[in-house]
């Protein structure tokens, strides 16, 4: 009954003159009024087409937090590296006690010690967004270049943030509510992750720092955070991120065997399967990124669509922010993925 309702709502706010259905844009942004109005938070949603001109935008000229979004121009300039001959994918690296970093993956497991390689690292960062793998790689490339290459690849390089280590995130928001959390490592705050509730987490971060929780700066998880995103630290404007997409299926950022290798790793993707890919469908092949932090999620990549020349490829990038709880959010995800499939955008182009 809910879903007739909504499909109703959508149809209704098609203008009744039109004479006809409106194209895609339209299409969709009558899907995404309807979905925002029933989400406990904001929506931002870009989609563009790689073979024609018209793009679709909703709040996608805000800045959003990108999350894990940023892991792939990191991919990026390792491989462009790889296609300069200055890095080889076989590469190794020796994974240290100091270099883990909380969040998902399998580096986490491997014992300080362990030989890597450089693509053993690519593969896990992007497919299980694994945060010790990425910041591995970024040490190996540099942080400045890792922000180069990013900026290169949109029209306005102000329009992404800088990129930081994963490592970095907890402690620029921890920090916000005291100075000393700045100083913590890798270990703490896979220690203080253990800690899932925010109050839980306010009381460990209180007992590894030796303070009470009287003299943190501000009340609350949500206002580090809040305070966090504000610093555009890890975050950019939709439609940057959507062009920097743009860049990578369109060949401009890599050559055609560097491309061709990086869509592969991304649409081997394990993370967010309830997100954008759930309701884009399995017709639709999708090489993606997920994001996901405090309140915040996103999905984004490039989805295929048809075979040969009548292939539609697609670039799409969603983010929320607002909600509490991720599996909400998920849910949102999934049917703006449902949106944009049923908008028409797939449809061969006339």
């Amino acid at each position: 009954m809910r879903r007739f309702a909504l499909l109703l709502l959508v149809t209704l706010a098609w203008p009744a003159s039109a004479g006809e259905m409106p194209g895609w844009p339209a299409r969709l942004e009558a899907r995404l009024a309807v979905l925002e109005a029933g989400f406990d938070g904001e929506l931002g949603v870009h989609v563009r087409p790689l073979d024609e001109a018209r793009r679709f935008g909703w709040r996608d000229d805000e800045a959003w937090y990108l999350a894990s979004l940023v892991k792939v121009p990191v991919a990026v300039e390792l491989l462009a590296r790889v296609e300069a001959g200055e890095l080889a994918l076989d590469e190794p690296l020796v994974l240290r006690e100091r270099d883990y970093v909380d969040g998902a993956g399998p580096t986490n497991w491997e014992e300080p010690g362990t030989t890597l390689t450089l693509g053993e690292l690519l593969e896990p960062m992007l497919t299980e967004s694994d945060n010790t793998a990425t910041d591995l790689l970024i040490a190996r490339l540099g942080l400045d270049a890792v922000n180069r290459r990013a900026r290169s690849l949109v029209p306005d390089p102000g329009s992404l943030g800088p990129i930081t280590p994963l490592i970095e995130v907890r402690r620029e928001a921890y920090g916000r509510l005291h100075p000393a959390a700045r100083a913590l490592g890798g270990m703490d705050f896979i220690a203080l992750r253990r800690a899932e509730a925010d109050e839980a987490s306010l009381a460990a971060l209180a007992r590894r720092l030796g303070v009470p929780e009287e003299r943190f700066a501000l009340p609350s998880l949500d206002a580090a955070f809040d305070a966090y995103y504000a610093s555009g630290l890890n975050a950019g404007r939709l439609d940057a991120f959507g062009e920097l997409l743009a860049a990578i299926g369109e060949g401009r950022a890599l050559g055609p065997a560097a491309t061709a290798e990086l869509l592969a790793i991304m649409a081997r993707t394990t993370s967010g399967e309830a997100r954008l890919k759930a309701g884009l469908g399995p017709g639709i092949r999708f090489a993606h990124k997920t994001g996901t932090q405090h309140r915040r999620s996103c999905d984004a990549g490039i989805a295929f669509h048809g075979e040969g020349a009548a292939e539609r490829r697609v670039v799409v990038v969603a983010c929320t922010r607002g909600e509490r709880e991720l599996e909400p959010a998920e849910r949102v995800l999934r049917e703006v993925g449902r949106a944009i499939r049923e908008s028409g955008v797939f449809d061969p182009v006339e």
